[in-house]
């Protein structure tokens, strides 16, 4: 059986999962991870580490390794000024960005495709910046979080290599890409997973919104928590059909 994987930044953000999983066999090596079952689920948890470096290698590793059917991305974001988005609430993402890649000019910003850089090239389709994520799967747990009254907004996230640590710099990187929030990992993930051809999600709860930073009002216990909770009904789900 393919296995599900499930992949965040940090083990807090992996926590519940990995308490859930039954008859588990930790693997060693450069990404460690669990391997076990949620009922008639198989699935492999790492917390690959922060950053898009550690997501690409260790995204590659384990796809390599495991062959998974689908990846599912989780953890904490930030929301953006303008999103709607509240801390403690649930996001999932419409596509992935790379918020950093491009180059800022006297007359401004031009992002990769701008510049003529394709990030991949897969036949004669080249991406640049903006990653799709699986639609079909997206929409199933649109219709799941609603089944069970839970608000889930969709709209695109931005992975960033410096977070956002005021809000005009939030409100810069939402006008500029249309997002509603920010993490550190997605995009890069999300490019492995498109390389290989494995569907992919990305769930995350909001710890905080993007403003000045003040740490006394982050609740990064509450996101993750919710993220994986609503992870673990999408397992459920996605294996019963």
């Amino acid at each position: 059986m393919q296995p599900t994987l499930i992949m965040a930044a940090v083990p807090r953000e992996l926590a519940l999962l990995n308490a859930a999983l039954e008859d588990v066999v930790v693997t060693t090596g450069a990404f460690p991870a669990s391997e076990g079952f949620i009922g008639p689920s198989r699935l492999v948890c790492c917390a690959a580490g922060i950053g898009k470096a550690n997501a690409a290698a260790a995204s590659a590793v384990l796809i390599e390794q495991y062959q998974p059917r689908r990846i599912i991305i989780t953890g904490c974001g930030g929301a953006y000024p303008g999103s709607g988005l509240a801390v403690g609430d649930l996001a999932i993402a419409s596509e992935e960005l790379f918020g950093d890649e491009g180059t800022v000019t006297p007359r401004g910003w031009l992002d990769l495709k701008q510049m003529g850089l394709p990030l991949l090239q897969l036949g004669e389709q080249n991406w640049y910046g903006t990653i799709p994520l699986a639609l079909h799967e997206t929409e199933k747990v649109l219709q799941l979080a609603d089944s069970h009254g839970l608000r889930l907004t969709r709209g695109r996230f931005v992975t960033v290599s410096a977070c956002s640590g005021t809000k005009e710099r939030g409100l810069e990187l939402a006008r500029r890409h249309q997002a509603i929030c920010e993490n550190m990992e997605g995009a890069a993930i999300a490019l492995n997973a498109l390389r290989y051809g494995v569907p992919c999600l990305e769930i995350r709860g909001i710890s905080n919104l993007v403003e000045d930073r003040d740490l006394s009002r982050w609740e990064i216990d509450r996101a993750v928590e919710s993220a994986q909770r609503l992870v673990i009904k999408v397992i459920a789900e996605l294996e019963s059909q």
